[in-house]
């Protein structure tokens, strides 16, 4: 009785918390559509996990979402939250910026060539069964016998080059630019492909390998130009492990694809019910998984390390930071506004901020402090420490109070802020969207910690709509963002940070507006190495990162985590920090070809 008295207080607590900021898309290569941040729209109140929509199990031909009562049982079906923000709208897997409300359609439905496992930086055969480069222009792909999709159709050669040869075809397609480069693509035989290229770029070709989606050529041959690039597919058809069953206001409903190809090379799923909910707030999700009535949340859940604590959840690491880094969190300035343009006075500030604050006070100890870098630690082997010894920065107000000063910052009319060098004032704005709890405690840290240093900054927090139309329009003093996530390249968070050429809308990066042609050569030229020369990456990667701390056009701050919390009331053996199969506890789009996937293969039910 106490035990339960002590999760009713919590839970009492934990009703006063506000809606955070959700993950970014999952980065995809190049010139991509931009992806979405999920705007913190309130959704429907989830309902009682004991009763479901109704709906009907598709059939192998063709799923359908139907209209008859159907309750699945407890366990056999997996509840989840944290993915979705808003109504089911698009299936189509060609837009991955839309698919955050749908997050199984890349994944679940359809499938990759290749998996990739951001734990130790390893791509693996997915789809296919092997793949190389014969010679430097040349990359050859063998795909596994006896693929079929979810309809009975053979998947084979002829639909991975219909795939690609769609970019070709259409440029509102995000993978056009590869074929800025790509050439040709040639059907060997039903399991053989040959790419060919001019210059290629191998570390974006990677980075396709496992986030383009493949779709089946006997359906998607007879679509229209509409159809393929902005129709919503209500009826998918895939690959994959997962069909789609259904969907309500609140959630999302996939069935396990019982004639999987996948089974005899990696096994079955465990769940053959997914359920994602989309829940009112963060603090009706904590509530849920506290209950046992989802299995697992992947919101921001403030807090939540005290719960681990206890016992009343379990996360990925038994104590700080408990969550994986899934993405740099950096604050982009402004470089076209004074004094922004200013790399001393740049430096000055990255000086002033208080991570340690914003790591410990704001997160609770759910986050770490970024490297100068911005790699994420699954890529931290291509920090040049050298470098970052030199250039790096720390928290020290002291030392940016001197840094300001020498620069010719100084406070001339005693109001306890500086002006700048020619006399002028100095009063900026560092702003995140209304309604995200986590950033908005952070952009009151770096606002505070900069105005004891000497720096006139204050913190606004404009809707999702009107931050987002500053963030790629260039209007913004300074912002935050978090773009930068999990990859198998360090070149992926450096082509979003300094993308190029800087046009009237900066939709995918470089909000700050930055110019260097010097370190926009740097960038190309680390997309031209091989990805398995980790020496001429490690070597690209320190210049960049000298020019980047050097000049300092934005400040990477923080990794925001890979938030995950869960219940092992139904399910048990989640990944964690012990474990050794390359799996991720996330639902988010784009992140289930990042081990997602073998985390529900991985799964058992509990005994009753």
């Amino acid at each position: 009785m106490k035990r339960i008295f002590m999760l009713l207080s919590i839970l009492a607590i934990f009703s006063m918390l506000l809606v955070a900021c959700q993950p970014a898309a999952t980065e995809t290569p190049a010139t991509e559509a931009p992806a979405t941040e999920a705007p913190m729209a309130e959704p429907t109140v989830a309902k009682p996990a004991a009763t479901e929509p109704a709906v009907a199990e598709p059939t192998a031909e063709q799923p359908v979402a139907a209209e008859i009562p159907v309750e699945f049982p407890r366990n056999e079906t997996l509840y989840v939250s944290g993915s979705a923000w808003g109504p089911a709208s698009t299936w189509n897997p060609f837009q991955p910026g839309s698919l955050a409300n749908t997050t199984g359609t890349i994944g679940f439905v359809y499938e990759f060539l290749f998996d990739f496992d951001p734990q130790t930086g390893v791509v693996t055969p997915w789809l296919a069964e092997n793949g190389e480069w014969v010679d430097a222009t040349t990359y050859s792909v063998t795909l596994r016998e006896n693929l079929t999709w979810s309809d009975g159709q053979p998947l084979t050669a002829d639909d991975v080059k219909f795939t690609f040869d769609l970019g070709q075809q259409y440029a509102a397609l995000w993978f056009s630019p590869l074929w800025t480069y790509l050439t040709g693509v040639e059907a060997v035989d039903a399991t053989h492909l040959t790419f060919t290229f001019v210059d290629p770029l191998y570390q974006e070709w990677d980075n396709y390998l496992y986030n383009l989606p493949i779709v089946p050529k006997h359906l998607w041959e007879s679509m229209t130009e509409e159809q393929i690039t902005v129709g919503a597919n209500e009826k998918p058809v895939g690959s994959g492990a997962y069909l789609y069953l259904a969907n309500a206001d609140d959630r999302n409903i996939w069935m396990r694809n019982e004639n999987w190809w996948g089974t005899s090379v990696f096994g079955t799923p465990a769940p053959k019910y997914i359920v994602d909910i989309r829940t009112s707030g963060n603090n009706v999700a904590l509530g849920m998984v506290l209950k046992g009535e989802i299995d697992l949340s992947n919101n921001f859940l403030p807090g939540v390390a005290e719960l681990a604590n206890k016992g009343y959840v379990k996360t990925y690491f038994a104590a700080a930071p408990y969550m994986l880094s899934a993405n740099t969190a950096v604050l982009f300035l402004n470089t076209t506004k004074k004094p922004m343009d200013d790399a001393q006075f740049r430096r000055a500030l990255a000086f002033a901020i208080d991570v340690p604050s914003i790591v410990n006070v704001a997160y609770a100890q759910l986050v770490k402090a970024a490297s100068p870098s911005g790699l994420l630690p699954s890529l931290s082997k291509f920090d040049d420490q050298a470098v970052i010894s030199e250039l790096g920065y720390s928290f020290d107000a002291a030392k940016a109070k001197q840094m300001l000063a020498d620069a010719g910052y100084v406070d001339t009319d005693g109001d306890g802020f500086v002006e700048a060098p020619d006399g002028s004032k100095i009063e900026l704005e560092v702003t995140c969207p209304s309604g995200w709890s986590d950033w908005m405690a952070a952009i009151d840290i770096i606002a505070s910690s900069a105005q004891a240093a000497g720096i006139n900054i204050k913190a606004a927090t404009p809707d999702y709509g009107a931050w987002n139309t500053a963030l790629m329009g260039g209007t913004f003093d300074m912002t935050l963002n978090n773009w930068a996530s999990l990859s198998n390249t360090p070149w992926t968070l450096y082509n979003l940070l300094f993308r190029h050429p800087v046009v009237e809308q900066m939709q995918s990066g470089n909000f700050g507006r930055y110019e260097n042609q010097e370190l926009f050569d740097l960038v190309d030229a680390l997309a031209k190495v091989p990805t398995n020369d980790e020496a001429g990456m490690k070597a690209a990667c320190g210049k960049i990162q000298e020019l980047m701390l050097t000049d300092m056009p934005m400040i990477p701050l923080w990794y925001n985590g890979l938030w995950a919390q869960w219940s092992e009331s139904t399910w048990t053996n989640w990944p964690s920090e012990s474990s050794t199969t390359p799996t991720l506890p996330t639902t988010w789009s784009g992140y289930w070809q990042l081990g997602g996937l073998q985390t529900l293969i991985n799964l058992k039910p509990v005994t009753p």
